[in-house]
């Protein structure tokens, strides 16, 4: 089991790196596009397709990440209101639920990537199913992390335990006036 989450935390890791050097990436290829159409008077055909598709990319494996350190979006409430106990089962159908999610991104995202496939891109004369690989992408690190969560936990790892410490409410009378 350690091998795995090494091997899961190299992929994380590796994740997000590429996710930031497509950020840093798309913002020079944009700045790039703005310094060429205003300052030379000239447009370039490839940079905002190429922008669009780096983003796409770092959004998904940032997703990717966040799901599998705890930082994806969730409403907590309920968490809140209910007994210790009962939080671990309500945070693995979280995980069941996000697992579904990207095992559907996966599926119809590969069927976009087929549909498309034979048609191109002109600006960059590549096929355009290119487009839709990082929706299978995101996906297949979504589903392999939302797994591994499911199964650390209930492997009697605590895999919530920063999301569902709870720090106790200061009394009003403590609270210090800033």
């Amino acid at each position: 089991m350690n091998a795995v989450v090494r091997l899961l935390n190299r992929i994380c890791d590796g994740a997000l790196y590429i996710a930031g050097a497509g950020l840093v990436l798309m913002t020079c290829i944009v700045f790039w596009q703005v310094f060429v159409r205003y300052v030379l008077n000239w447009t370039n055909t490839w940079t905002e397709l190429t922008a669009v598709m780096l983003m796409s990319w770092f959004i998904f494996l940032g997703a990717a990440v966040g799901v599998r350190e705890n930082y994806h979006l969730g409403f907590d409430v309920l968490l809140y209101a209910l007994p210790p106990g009962g939080k671990k089962y309500l945070r693995a159908i979280s995980d069941v639920v996000v697992l579904a999610f990207a095992v559907g991104m996966i599926v119809y995202g590969w069927q976009l990537v087929q549909l498309q496939w034979r048609a191109r891109l002109p600006a960059l004369g590549i096929p355009e199913g290119i487009r839709y690989l990082p929706l299978v992408g995101g996906g297949l690190l979504i589903s392999l992390f939302a797994l591994e969560r499911l199964v650390l936990r209930f492997s009697g790892f605590d895999v919530d335990a920063d999301a569902t410490a709870e720090e106790p409410i200061p009394a009003l009378d403590q609270v210090k006036e800033v």
